[in-house]
């Protein structure tokens, strides 16, 4: 696709064009699409000034000295809350009226497209397209109760009156008057009217209505701010706040139009976890119920200190809530849960089961248990013995000042020198050059890997007593009973645990500021305590690192919309000259974006930036890896993220890739394989993830994206005998850096083309005799096997014999029935041909469908045909209720060849066994009625490898019995009985797979054989008709294609001994078969050391084999932009869900090699992404 694709399609922009004045006016729909009558508009205007004109009403009789502001308030409201029931209303009685039922949906944007054909001005059609009525009666009459209270207050609110004495303006009471006015009218038509689509969608479906209720909070917001200032004592910051605020209030219908203030639901989720973070010094959480529980404990936390009486005991309680908060709570309460159930149950294998995993809690409560008991005893005593000194160069705290400083710079170092490039820019001369393999990476890692033991200890241990020694010395803490020491100290307390780096970090700054202003009138040190101090800084630093992030973002879209060929537009220049113009209003909206932690928005991942409404720093609101798209290549993200998990625990301790925090982007790459990682939660010594697998089909766009991610991997890993120290990461300024690499164990892919091989004449004509050789290893193998669930050879020929006698008598015809199917036709396989059948194709239809699953169509029921005319017999001995097949055998068909009677009443001849113990190795009976000529069988025979049938029971132990003789495997040789049965089993399976000639296969047949896709033959119908037999000959030849390749590969077989360990390491460490059957997958998950499929490309004519093979390999990991991603998560959001702009070639999911878009909307969550893979949380310890 060329860069000038349509941002959206001709009935999509219609589409926009009438949805976007919808969302501005809040819900008036007046550009339809369609011709409509004139009172479709007056009436919609008439409904959308009715809350001015009845508030108008009360706002004259309040001008006019007729009632008091809070009586006209009142009535105005009143009047607002029974117009709005009577509207409800009126639409309850249209839909009744209806004579077609509808039953309401939740909202679905293709009703704005629907055509309704109005009868008249108050008509049921008109009605409910003008007020199309609410889902739930409870809101029905709640949306008219808010209504009128929301037209009451905003009565109140936009008194002239009231507004003069704000401002003293005549002109500014007017304009406040009127567009005020404006601004509610629009709030009351999206409650209770029509509510429109916002373009700051945070869910994709509205299903309680909480939509409707936007608009009215924020107005609620703004009155809320008067009516404090009205009832309050006067105070210049609310008077200044409430006159700035009725100038915002005018702009309000301008912020819900670009999607600035957000959702009610984003709101709150973003208010909790801001102040949880920032407020309450806590992390932000995987799940809403998470977030909300955390967020009540933490405020519970913060308020109960205050009312705590000795300073000692508020350092006390803030130390041990501040540790037992960041602790991962949910996961102690998991394994205290395992605890007793394992103290409880009974069964000794439960409590083996569970024995490591009481071990692994019990010694994590013990490390917690140590370390808050040296906290508590470390703050108490210095907080009681040297914390009333106050702070100077010589001070107690001024000392742990220093060491701080130490411990940060050294800590920063540490992580530094752990990643490929130093500040991302520079390649780190300390890093490994060659990390090719993963034994020669190791070795060169160990120096990195004792770096990281000493950060990891530095970090859990000697860092935060270091802090809480700072913290314990503060003389503000003197200060009992202040808001301020409560929230600050509360906050700090528990930071120093859960986010050790950045309280280290804040603390040095603080402290550093200390030791330069000793001046105690500045009102740095006059008006704030230390623990205020830390969360300005806190929040600035969070602010600031935001800031630079979304400038990066920004400079990297303007630039590489002209420097990117395919991404360079007809308007482009235009738009980079306009954002070089107004740059600093680009930086104000950075600047704004960053204040609010809220995702720069490009409009269509184009240089047009919008401030994105707040959100949760997840960015969606559904639950961690609920939902993915999921496919056949998903077991391979299934089997690796385990270990990939474990490898990431050791990077994070290690600090090797950088600072991670909640809200953090990886990318990794192995092969054709893309993980994406987002760090959701982090405390003290442990971390949460959620891992992503994106697909692995690769179209054009994630081929693009994925070319230019290895690309920079190589260049950082693997292109360092030709570089220099410190030379410079040549992709800087791409939102992908560089980290480390991980050792992973995962399944590397080979594909190979088997040309040379396939279709070697030398090769396929062995074929044939090698798999007669594997076929008897497999047939005596299974055997062998089935015999060790009999008890004794003697209860073996017992049961046998006692069979025989009961089916001599009246089994006659019984014995038959095998001989029937293996006649040239039968019905049922008549009723499988069709017309469109052919027999030249690859994969044919019909029968060969059925034969994938032998199950099925050994389950399938034979019809009964029913001639005129025919006539039934029934024999003497023959019970009176007989299956269908007994029925369709006796019945004369006609067009079928004519059957010998004689041969209808044959039994199959009992084999009589030279040796005993013979019939534990004996063919089932079903499986020796393959319809096979005797010269066949002599011919079979002949080319039966007896050396090797015999090397195969010689092999055999039988320690399964408890008394056998020491000649037993020399009789089971000499055995000819035996023999003949597995030539005529060996020679069945031939005749099913091969037919019965003595041709070399072609390679098309052989692959056919190897699918199970060999055209229809009267071998393979009696060879399908006994499933497992049928399944054991094509495993077999699986095996035979297997060994044929490596036969190929690595030299000939050169003898019998080494022929068996093949077989036997094809069978133990091998699965051999196709990707798509169910078995791959669950090899897949099982971890098979090794996988075998063969392939065919129609369009290129060859044949290729696909080997996976599982080993530690090296998974390469690099940081991604965090706000690169949510802005243009934000940008997908709006696009989708309130653009509808859904059309798979549109211009924002094209592939740009710089900010990874393609692979960028794939990871977002579904619906709006499509991750064939996406793990539940993650918990990584990290000590």
């Amino acid at each position: 696709m060329g860069p000038d694709v349509p941002l959206l399609n001709d009935y999509k922009q219609e589409f926009f064009l009438k949805r976007f004045p919808q969302t501005v006016l809040g819900g008036p729909r007046f550009k339809l699409g369609y011709c409509a009558p004139p009172y479709i508009y007056v009436n919609q205007i008439i409904l959308f000034l009715t809350p001015w004109v009845l508030g108008g009403v009360g706002t004259l009789l309040y001008q006019l000295g007729i009632m008091k502001d809070y009586c006209t308030a009142a009535l105005s409201g009143g009047l607002m809350f029974v117009t709005a029931l009577i509207l409800q209303m009126t639409n309850v009685y249209a839909r009744q009226k209806t004579v077609r039922v509808e039953r309401m949906q939740i909202q679905n944007t293709l009703t704005d497209e629907d055509e309704f054909e109005f009868s008249s001005c108050v008509g049921s059609e008109t009605v409910k397209f003008i007020i199309p009525g609410k889902k739930y009666i409870i809101n029905t009459v709640f949306h008219s109760l808010l209504a009128g209270v929301l037209c009451g207050l905003g009565t109140w609110y936009l008194l002239p009156n009231r507004i003069t004495l704000l401002y003293s303006n005549i002109g500014g009471t007017v304009m406040i008057f009127v567009f005020g006015w404006v601004t509610i009218c629009i709030g009351e038509y999206s409650l209770i009217i029509n509510t429109a689509t916002e373009t700051a969608a945070f869910q994709a479906l509205d299903t309680y209505e909480i939509t409707a209720l936007m608009r009215p909070f924020y107005i609620f917001v703004f009155i809320a701010v008067d009516l404090a200032h009205r009832f309050a004592v006067n105070t210049a910051i609310l008077e200044q706040t409430n006159q700035i605020l009725h100038i915002i209030f005018l702009f309000l219908p301008f912020l819900w139009a670009m999607g600035i203030l957000p959702p009610l639901d984003a709101l709150f989720l973003w208010g909790m976890e801001q102040l949880l973070e920032f407020g309450l010094g806590g992390s932000p959480m995987s799940s809403n119920t998470k977030l909300l529980v955390m967020f009540l404990i933490s405020a519970g936390t913060a308020i109960a200190s205050y009312f705590i009486p000795s300073t000692l005991g508020v350092i006390l309680f803030m130390t041990g809530f501040g540790f037992i908060l960041s602790l991962n709570l949910s996961e102690i309460g998991f394994a205290f849960k395992h605890t007793m159930i394992s103290h409880l149950a009974s069964s000794k294998s439960k409590n083996m089961h569970r024995g490591l995993r009481i071990q692994s809690g019990w010694r994590e409560f013990i490390f917690y248990l140590t370390v808050l008991t040296f906290a508590l005893i470390e703050a108490s005593l210095l907080h009681q013995f040297a914390g009333f000194s106050s702070f100077s160069k010589a001070s107690p705290q001024a000392i742990a000042s220093y060491i701080l400083i130490i411990l940060l710079i050294i800590m920063w170092i540490l992580r530094e020198i752990q990643r490929v490039y130093l500040f991302g820019v520079f390649r780190n001369p300390f890093y490994p050059k060659d990390v090719r393999t993963v034994t020669v990476f190791m070795e060169q890692q160990r120096r990195l890997m004792k770096v990281g033991v000493v950060r990891r200890i530095l970090l859990t241990l000697v860092s935060p007593f270091a802090m809480i020694a700072f913290l314990s010395l503060d003389r503000s803490l003197q200060n009992l009973h202040s808001v301020s020491v409560c929230i600050g100290f509360t906050r700090i307390f528990r930071m120093v645990w859960q986010h050790t780096e950045n309280a280290l970090l804040d603390i040095v700054v603080v402290s550093i500021a200390q030791m330069l202003v000793f001046n105690p009138d500045l009102w740095w040190n006059r008006s704030l305590d230390t623990g205020i101090r830390l969360l300005l800084v806190g929040i600035l630093r969070d602010r600031l690192l935001q800031f630079l992030s979304k400038l990066q973002f920004a400079i990297a879209i303007l630039l590489t919309s002209w420097t990117e060929k395919k991404q360079r537009r007809k308007s482009t220049a235009t738009l980079i000259t306009l954002n070089v113009i107004f740059f600093p209003i680009l930086l104000t909206f950075i600047a704004i974006s960053a204040l609010l932690s809220s995702p720069l928005l490009p409009l269509f991942t184009l240089p047009i930036f919008l401030i994105g409404f707040p959100r949760p720093i997840r960015s969606w609101p559904g639950p961690v890896g609920a939902a993915a798209c999921v496919c056949s290549d998903t077991v391979y993200y299934q089997q690796m993220v385990p270990s990939l998990a474990v490898a990431l625990q050791s990077a994070l301790a290690a600090g090797s890739l950088g600072l991670s925090l909640p809200g953090s982007h990886y990318l990794c790459r192995f092969q054709d394989r893309l993980m994406w990682i987002l760090v959701l939660e982090k405390g003290f010594t442990y971390c949460g993830v959620n891992i992503k697998g994106l697909e692995l089909q690769e179209t054009s766009c994630h081929a693009a994206e994925a070319h230019r991610v290895d690309e920079i991997f190589e260049m950082a890993f693997e292109h360092q005998e030709h570089t220099k120290i410190l030379s410079p990461n040549h992709h800087f300024g791409h939102i992908l850096t560089p980290c480390t690499v991980l050792p992973v164990r995962l399944y590397s892919d080979a594909r190979n083309v088997l040309s040379g091989i396939i279709d070697s004449h030398e090769n396929l004509k062995h074929l044939k005799d090698d798999f007669i050789k594997v076929l008897v290893w497999m047939l005596v193998q299974y055997c062998y096997k089935k015999s060790k669930t009999l008890e004794s050879p003697g209860n073996a020929d017992k049961n046998k014999k006692g069979s025989f006698l009961e089916n001599q008598h009246g089994g006659a015809v019984e014995g038959s029935r095998p001989l029937r199917e293996e006649d040239s036709f039968s019905v049922d396989t008549i009723e499988d041909w069709t017309d469109e059948s052919d027999i030249f194709d690859l994969e044919p239809s019909g029968r060969v469908k059925d034969r994938k699953d032998p199950g099925q169509l050994a389950a399938t029921p034979k019809v009964h045909l029913s001639i005129p005319g025919s006539v039934e017999t029934q024999s003497q001995g023959v019970p009176q209720e007989m299956s269908p097949e007994d029925k369709l055998h006796r019945a004369v068909v006609l067009g079928l060849p004519a059957v010998d009677r004689g041969k209808q009443q044959e039994v199959l001849p009992q084999v009589e066994f030279s040796c005993c113990y013979s019939e534990l190795l004996s063919i089932p009976e079903e499986w020796r009625t393959a319809p096979v000529p005797a010269s066949k069988v002599n011919e079979m025979r002949q080319r039966f490898p007896e050396e090797w049938y015999h090397f195969i029971l010689s092999q055999l132990d039988f320690f399964h019995l408890k008394e056998k003789p020491s000649n037993l495997l020399e009789d089971l040789m000499k055995d000819k009985a035996l023999k003949d049965l597995y030539i005529h089993g060996v020679l069945s399976c031939c005749f099913g797979l091969f037919g019965l000639d003595n041709t070399v296969p072609a390679p098309s047949h052989v692959f056919r054989a190897y699918t199970g896709g060999i055209p229809w033959s009267v071998g393979l119908d009696w060879l399908t008709g006994k499933p497992e037999l049928f399944q054991l000959a094509l495993k077999a030849f699986r095996y035979t294609f297997k060994l044929m390749v490596d036969k190929a590969s690595l030299g000939p077989v050169e003898n019998f001994k080494e022929l068996v360990n093949y077989l036997e390491e094809y069978e133990n460490d091998w699965y051999i078969g196709l990707v798509s059957d169910l078995e791959w997958q669950q090899a897949v998950l099982e971890e098979k050391p090794y996988l075998f499929s063969l392939g065919h490309d129609p369009n290129m004519g060859i044949y290729t084999g696909r080997v996976l093979t599982l080993q530690e390999l090296l998974v390469q990991v690099g940081k991604l932009n965090d706000e690169a991603v949510r802005g243009q998560w934000a940008n997908l959001s709006w696009e989708l869900l309130y653009a509808t702009n859904d059309d798979e070639e549109r211009y924002s999911i094209q592939a740009h090699p710089v900010l990874l878009r393609n692979l960028t909307v794939q990871a977002a969550d579904p619906p709006l992404g499509y991750p064939i893979y996406s793990s539940e949380l993650l918990h990584l310890p990290l000590f």
